[in-house]
């Protein structure tokens, strides 16, 4: 990448005036800014290492959607894409403008999607510069030629240090993150968290690749084989994604957020990776661990005066991450793009301890469970949690996803019958009993359970190599290469079968509840998808 940073730019068509510009510096003086501002520490693996304050994950509550003409019979107006006003959207804007007029700010421009079929150009705006260098680790990086010609079509304005004041800006708390479709801004203040940044993007995505381009987007990880086989990994936070797609035998294509096209091709919208590091080994995961160096950045991790992480810690937040280029991985898909996605899976933290560690879903049971996208929380993840607790996110995505989710489930229907793609539900979850009780499933062994379906070694859909789970239907497969046998059935794992049925019932009530919402937009076929039986 050719430093740009003498380039001069204007931003008053934006409204910021007479502010100090840093235009597109490089990853290397957006770190040593970052210190000498005092904003970050660096790390004794070279990654620098900040406190995004107040905020230490997205506030899903205080994302808004503005309701114009272009969304107003689009989206899926409902807890989780709330309306806000334009009028207020403008005062708002006024406010965050005026605030960044004047001060030292930092201006990044950069693309999304990897398909050039596809491409969306981003200015982004930021206050600190370490939310500069999220942008540029996150998003994907143009060379020189592209940006002598750049025009963005979507704006990010970040301003963590702006405080709305709800009474007045329509917002419910001082924090919040705003997209206007109409304008093609993504607004962003009053808090620090960095994932706000590409999330705003991604739900922009979300609305324009189906309604404009017929593309679905996907919460997702993906990579390919030698054989040029692309596997897709859907999943909620904490699942998975990451580390289960970077795979030193196949090459990433992208950790978090793809579109699968009508021509059959998948492509990532990112040019980096922003992994959860909560428990992170050199051991366990050595390429994420490798990543972490100059150039990543660290959020919210405990180190020691000599600049040591303790990945264990959790004190400030359970939700430590950390951000790097996709460069920063060795094996990886150059462009990201890759073709014949030939195996998709749906990864879930089952803390209830009762869905099989790998599992074959029919067409019906996939678009069920897409629509559905379960995982658990578990004690100590949220106040007041002290059981497992049944979490259910649409599309496995649904704070990103401005669409009803069957639009969506549809797309991924279609496409998967089309396409010909086996469905495979993972429990990365809890085996041998509910949280607290059981052990989680060893990471080795999930990494063999989906090398076997990279392989075609898990066996032929047949009575003599499946078995039937009694209460959610699911195929479960009877042996697996390097897996022990006594793992791949739950039931067998709890040594206590009346525990075992009760715990299961009590989900497949939860999944059954869940699908109340959908149930009108759904046809017979994904409603038989799910578990048929209710507790006795």
């Amino acid at each position: 990448m050719v430093d740009t940073n003498t380039k001069s730019i204007s931003l008053n068509s934006l409204g910021i005036k007479n502010a100090k510009i840093n235009y597109q510096l490089s990853s290397a003086d957006l770190h040593k800014e970052t210190l000498l501002k005092k904003q970050g520490v660096e790390s004794s693996l070279g990654a620098i290492a900040v406190n995004t304050g107040e905020f230490t994950g997205r506030s899903p509550m205080d994302r808004f959607i503005v309701k114009d003409n272009v969304t107003k019979d689009e989206v899926w107006w409902s807890n989780i894409n709330l309306p806000f006003e334009e009028d207020k959207f403008d005062q708002l804007y006024d406010k965050v403008v005026n605030y960044l007029s004047e001060k030292e700010i930092y201006v990044r421009d950069s693309y999304a999607c990897a398909d050039e079929n596809y491409k969306l150009n981003i200015r982004v705006v930021n206050e600190y510069p370490w939310s500069n260098m999220f942008a540029y680790n996150m998003f994907l990086r143009p060379t020189e030629k592209e940006l002598k010609d750049f025009s963005p079509e979507w704006t990010v304005i970040n301003a963590p240090g702006f405080m709305a004041n709800p009474e007045v800006d329509g917002t419910r708390q001082h924090n919040f993150a705003i997209l206007n479709f109409s304008k093609k801004i993504a607004l962003i203040g009053g808090t620090g968290y960095t994932g706000e940044i590409k999330k705003g993007i991604f739900s922009a995505l979300n609305f324009i690749l189906p309604v404009d381009k017929n593309t679905l987007p996907m919460h997702c990880s993906a990579n390919v084989g030698a054989a040029g086989d692309t596997a897709i990994f859907f999943g909620l936070s904490g699942t998975g994604k990451t580390t289960l797609s970077t795979d030193p035998n196949r090459s990433l294509i992208g950790d978090d957020e793809h579109g699968w096209t009508a021509e059959n091709t998948v492509f990532n919208f990112e040019g980096g990776c922003y992994a959860k590091v909560i428990n992170l080994s050199q051991e366990q995961e050595p390429e994420i661990y490798a990543a972490i160096k100059k150039g990543a950045i660290l959020e919210n991790v405990i180190m020691d005066s000599e600049g040591n992480v303790d990945f264990a810690d959790t004190s400030i937040t359970q939700n430590t991450r950390v951000s790097y280029p996709i460069y920063h991985i060795e094996n990886i898909q150059k462009p990201s793009i890759g073709k014949n996605p030939k195996n998709i899976f749906f990864l879930t933290a089952d803390a209830f301890g009762v869905l099989p560690p790998i599992s074959k879903l029919t067409p019906a049971q996939a678009a069920y469970h897409f629509i559905s996208g379960y995982t658990a929380k578990v004690a100590g993840t949220e106040a007041g949690v002290t059981e497992p607790v049944p979490s259910f996110s649409a599309c496995f995505g649904a704070p990103f996803m401005p669409l009803h989710p069957t639009r969506y489930a549809e797309m991924l229907s279609k496409k998967m019958k089309e396409a010909g793609v086996n469905v495979w539900l993972v429990n990365t979850g809890w085996s041998g009993g509910k949280y607290g009780v059981g052990r989680r499933m060893p990471l080795k062994y999930t990494r063999a359970m989906i090398s076997a379906v990279l392989d075609g070694k898990l066996g032929d859909y047949t009575y003599e190599d499946y078995h039937i789970h009694s209460v959610f239907g699911v195929a479960q497969p009877r042996s697996c290469p390097g897996v022990p046998t006594e793992l791949l059935s739950p039931r067998a794992t709890w040594n206590n079968d009346q525990a075992y049925y009760e715990t299961a019932f009590k989900l497949s009530n939860a999944f059954r509840n869940n699908f109340k919402q959908f149930e009108e937009y759904a046809n017979e076929e994904i409603r038989r998808g799910g578990p048929q039986r209710y507790a006795y």
